[in-house]
This record gives C-alpha cells, structure tokens and sequence, in this order.
C-alpha cells in the first residue's frame, strides 16, 4: 500500500512539472506578441542587411513623396527654372549619388545626425541659389531642402541607434562640451560666420562674372554685386543652417574621440630609429585620432558638397553650364574646408 501511494505521488509530482513547462513555454510563445521587446533585442531580430535594404527604401520613397507633395502643394513652381529634358543616364547618376550617401553612411557608422547635416551641406548651396537668385520663393526652396534632410534623416533614426556622441551618453568622452548649450551655440556661429565671410568674399569678386556668363537665363545677380557680409534674412538663416551641420557633423564627432594607443605610439615615434616607411607613415598620417577624424569628416564634407551642388545645378537647373556649376560648387567647398580647419582649431584648445 506504501508503495502504491509513493507511486500514486511521484505521479501527480511529474504532471506539476510537465504543467509548469509547457504553461512556461506556452508564455514566452505569446511574449514577443503583448510584450514588445527592448530595441537592442529587436536588431538581432532584423539582421544588418535587412535593416539597409529597409533604409534605402523609405529615403527613396519619402524623398519621392515630398517632392510629389510639394510640387501640388507649389503649383510645380520649381519647374519653372528646373530642366525639363534630363536623359535618363543623368537621373541614375542622380539617384547612384543618393545611394552611395547612403551606403556611406552606414558602413562609416553614421547615424541621422550625420546624414541630414550632410544632406543640408550637398542641398543647401542650391536651395541658396534658386531663393536668392532665381526669384524662388524662400518656403518653396526651404520645403524641398527639408525633404532632402527629412528623407535621410529619419530612415537612420528608425533603423539605427543615435551615436555616443550625438545622444551624449553617459560616459562619452567630453560629455561636458558636448551637452553644454554656450558652446554648441557659439561653435555653430563660428561656422556660420565663415560661411558668410568666404560668399561675402566671393560675391564681391568673381562669383557675379561667373553667374552672368555661365548661368544663361538667371533673373537678377543684384545680390551679389551689392552683396553685404550679413546679407537679408534668407541668407542668415541658410548660413545659420550651414554652421549647426559643419558643427554636428564634424565638431560634435570630433571633440567626442577618446585617446588610443595608436596616439601613445605616435608620441613616443623615434625617426632615428625607425625605418624609411614608418618615418613616410608617420609624416603622413601620424596624427592624433580627433585630427584623423577632423580630416576625414571634412573631406567627406567637402566631396558632398561639390558632388551635391553640381547635380543640383548643373544637372536641374536650365541654362547653368558645366563650368558655372563646378566653379559655384568650388565656394562652398572652400566654406566646408576652412570650417573644418577651424573647428580642428577649436576642438584643440
């Protein structure tokens, strides 16, 4: 009878347990369905490529609705200036150049910060010329410019976390300066101010020559020739936007660079007893990783810059000719060069 009672109770003990496992099992069945999961989680979930595929979809298809928007929206009052015999090779190299921007940005690591900054630095020289040239009115050119920012911005935001430096993460190296508003103000001043000090210059010496003999058809070069170093309030708010992109995109990343061992290595160099290709090697490219990341930002600055103001002008503008376009797009280059100098400069100190 003892027996048959321990038999009877070792029963009912292994039925508990097998009800308890599958009552576990039967929850986390239905956990990722009422319990939505942490982000983190969420990007096993979605491999990397996928994600991609996902970001170069919704920036094509938000930039495609934008425009779309505005054009009824405008009563397609860009058209009037805009070229309306593109062949096809130009529109795919237009949108070859989208897509390397994209594909740039993500394999550097960038996140949306990054990408509307330089969405704004490769738009912005264009939006520029049609509102202040071209007799566009300024919330016309200022939608499409934000199309332009919105449609690269926001993929990034979805689909990839914000960097330590743009979130200003606990632990970041400088957090301080990062977070601290005086200083984001005045370095976004500073840039700006070199924007309008290098159009000012350019105004006043040979960008109306340019505009009169290479951009057939413009209405008025009236404010370049009277050109003022703070000109009306269209020209202030564009070079405001320019200095928070150079800032965001190559102050903020800068001074956020903690120190490697490759610095200490750099430091502690000995030419006389290294050899001809560490000495080359170093003369080179011995720089500290904040001057690495100064100079690369400013080049990938630079180049979507010119790349971007010469398809929006030469390659959507009527009557801009090649030349017109690449020596227009040389004047923000040197904005975008001398800005990253300077916020090297500045980050040092």
């Amino acid at each position: 009878m003892v027996r048959v009672k321990e038999a009877a109770a070792e029963a009912v003990s292994e039925a508990a347990a097998l009800a308890g496992r599958t009552e576990n099992a039967a929850l986390e069945a239905v956990k990722p369905v009422f319990f939505p999961v942490s982000k983190r989680r969420r990007d096993h979930f979605l491999p990397g490529p996928a994600r991609f595929g996902l970001v170069v979809v919704l920036s094509f298809a938000f930039s495609y609705l934008g425009r779309s928007f505005i054009n009824h929206w405008t009563d397609s009052e860009l058209s009037s200036i805009t070229r309306q015999s593109a062949s096809q090779n130009e529109e795919l190299f237009g949108a070859a150049w989208k897509l390397f921007g994209l594909t740039l940005g993500w394999f550097f690591d960038y996140d949306g910060y990054d990408l509307a900054a330089l969405a704004l630095l490769s738009h912005g020289p264009a939006t520029f010329l049609t509102s202040v040239f071209y007799g566009i009115r300024s919330l016309t050119a200022g939608a499409y410019l934000a199309i332009e920012v919105v449609s690269t911005f926001l993929p990034f935001l979805l689909l990839r976390r914000l960097s330590s430096a743009h979130s200003a993460a606990p632990g970041t190296t400088n957090r301080e300066i990062i977070v601290d508003r005086g200083i984001q103000v005045l370095t976004s001043l500073h840039s700006s101010l070199i924007y309008s000090v290098v159009l000012f210059l350019a105004s006043r010496t040979f960008l109306p020559n340019i505009l009169v003999l290479h951009f057939n058809g413009i209405p008025t070069i009236k404010p370049a020739t009277d050109a003022v170093l703070f000109g009306n309030l269209t020209i202030q708010a564009l070079s405001l936007l320019f200095g928070l992109a150079a800032r965001t995109f190559i102050f903020t990343p800068l001074v956020a660079t903690p120190p490697t061992e490759q610095d200490q290595e750099n430091a502690e160099f000995d030419p006389a007893s290294a050899t001809l290709g560490q000495t080359v090697a170093w003369n080179l490219w011995g720089f500290t990783s904040r001057t690495k990341v100064s100079i690369i930002r400013t080049a990938v600055a630079m180049l979507f810059t010119a790349v971007g103001t010469y398809l929006d002008t030469a390659l959507a503008i009527k009557g801009v000719e090649s030349y017109g376009a690449v020596v227009y797009s040389g004047v923000w280059v040197i904005s975008a060069l001398v800005t990253g100098l300077s916020l090297r400069y500045v980050g040092s100190i």
